[in-house]
């Protein structure tokens, strides 16, 4: 959103049927949710079966034509379609690969789901929101979920400006929780690192 608001041309990729929050009504603006609209503005949408052959192929021309490659699917979900960072490499070179989980790769909880409600728990956001003397209680708005975006897309901004220094494509992995809010850049090829991170509270 953040990114199609500067200029960029955006096209989101949807699950066949469309993506569920298109109903995530009232109210509704044409048939479809307000909610949607507002998230999804200044962005272009497909659906795409990514599961099959004739889906990843069609994917794989999209990749080879952009700058930016966006997911938050489970670790190694890409991968298992064939879209690696080798492929990427070997396919898509310029691409910048912008990869949010819930828990990371690695580590005690790396590969995890996470959800924004969970994160906001296991973080402590909601033992310091609601009544004093009260329960823990979640945030009115899905936190996690928009630091986590402001912070991918602060970085991709930062992984473009990297990108036309060198020739080797970047890759951003980014996590909802360990360490707060975090997204890592790692240039392919070369190993330099970005790190930016946002704890929660802070």
């Amino acid at each position: 959103m953040m990114l199609g608001d500067m200029g960029a041309d955006v096209i989101k990729i949807e699950p066949p049927g469309g993506d569920d929050t298109r109903t995530w009504g009232p109210p509704f603006v044409g048939g479809e949710a307000a909610y949607f609209l507002g998230l999804n503005r200044n962005k272009r949408s497909m659906t795409l079966n990514m599961a099959c052959k004739p889906g990843q192929a069609i994917l794989a021309g999209l990749v080879r034509a952009s700058d930016v490659l966006v997911e938050n699917f489970k670790v190694g979900t890409l991968e298992k379609w064939g879209f690696s960072n080798d492929w990427l490499e070997a396919n898509a070179p310029q691409v910048i690969r912008c990869s949010i989980t819930g828990y990371g790769v690695d580590g005690p909880k790396g590969g995890l789901p996470g959800y924004d409600f969970i994160l906001q728990a296991e973080s402590g956001l909601m033992s310091i929101t609601g009544p004093k003397d009260g329960p823990p209680t979640k945030h009115g708005v899905a936190l996690v979920d928009i630091c986590t975006g402001m912070l991918a897309s602060s970085s991709i901004l930062a992984a473009l400006a990297a990108r036309g220094v060198g020739p080797d494509s970047v890759v951003l992995w980014g996590q909802a929780l360990g360490s707060g809010v975090a997204i890592e850049m790692a240039r392919r090829g070369k190993g330099t690192r970005l790190v930016l991170a946002a704890h929660a509270g802070s």
